[in-house]
């Protein structure tokens, strides 16, 4: 896997992006980081008392329409960095107290970050995705990846189509995340922080239910209770130009109908109140 004949992600745009080619992710031959800093709202059994060591990197390979960091998501944002300076980047959040490295959609720089996590770090290394990931570079992050955070965003293939322009959404990631697991194993707790496993997001859209609905049947159906967590995430908030139903916020109705659907299938993990949908949760890029 390089930077030379991009296959990084699901769009296998093929560019060269070592003689400047720029593929979906608009990005060049080298991490972008736009920002890392010592983040406090993760899970609780992700960021402890110390907070999670975040590093957002620039670009993305998905572009939902509805992204948070759309400041940094959308293009080649953030300062240049190799694998060195990217591991003296961990090194300086872990001085500052990190509980672990959380990197923050990494994907299209996977050769930089491999480089970077060459040698163990003395904190769990979170893999921080939206879930749109092939199986061979799930496989090539294998022994360097304690915690994986992907996504699930999507079992409707017309959403996804729609929303992130990714028809295939729904195939990739659930393979990818089974690979996932096959990796960690179940998840792995050590006192009150997870320091092993899959915790796997879902952010429930205004007007979708259904689309979450069939999200947690699969997890129900696929994985045994505990073996894998559940985030469930009610922070959707509406970015501007957003037409109805994204143009809302998530209702009480909407919120009580998918989180009832997760307690039938069993699943453990983690939920958010309705606060958690506010931009002062975004962080400043």
């Amino acid at each position: 896997m390089s930077y030379s004949d991009c296959m990084l992600c699901p769009r296998r745009c093929g560019v060269d992006r070592t003689a400047g080619e720029r593929g979906f992710c608009g990005c060049p031959d080298g991490a972008l980081v736009a920002k890392y800093m010592i983040h406090r709202w993760e899970e609780p059994a992700l960021a402890g008392e110390g907070g999670s060591g975040a590093v957002f990197f620039g670009g993305c390979s998905l572009g939902c329409v509805y992204c948070q960091n759309r400041t940094i998501s959308g293009g080649p944002v953030g300062e240049p960095v190799d694998g060195a300076g990217l591991r003296r980047i961990f090194h300086e959040l872990i001085r500052q107290g990190a509980e672990n490295i959380d990197l923050v959609t990494p994907t299209h720089f996977l050769p930089t970050v491999l480089e970077a996590l060459e040698a163990p770090l003395p904190v769990p290394v979170v893999y921080n995705c939206g879930g749109y990931e092939l199986e061979g570079t799930v496989r090539r992050l294998e022994g360097k990846v304690d915690i994986w955070l992907p996504d699930l965003k999507y079992s409707d293939h017309r959403l996804a189509r729609r929303l992130s322009g990714a028809a295939d959404y729904w195939e990739t990631a659930t393979a990818a995340i089974r690979q996932m697991v096959r990796q960690t194993g179940p998840v792995r707790w050590e006192g009150d922080k997870v320091a092993r496993g899959v915790i796997v997001r879902h952010l429930i859209l205004p007007g979708q239910v259904e689309n979450s609905l069939k999200v947690l049947d699969w997890l129900g159906d696929t994985f045994a209770p505990g073996e894998v967590l559940v985030s469930l995430m009610r922070q959707y908030t509406p970015m501007p130009g957003m037409e109805p139903p994204l143009d809302r916020t998530v209702t009480d109705e909407e919120y009580d109908a998918v989180l009832s659907w997760m307690m039938l299938n069993d699943l453990h993990g983690f939920v958010q109140e309705d606060s958690a949908a506010d931009t002062g949760y975004i962080p400043e890029f």
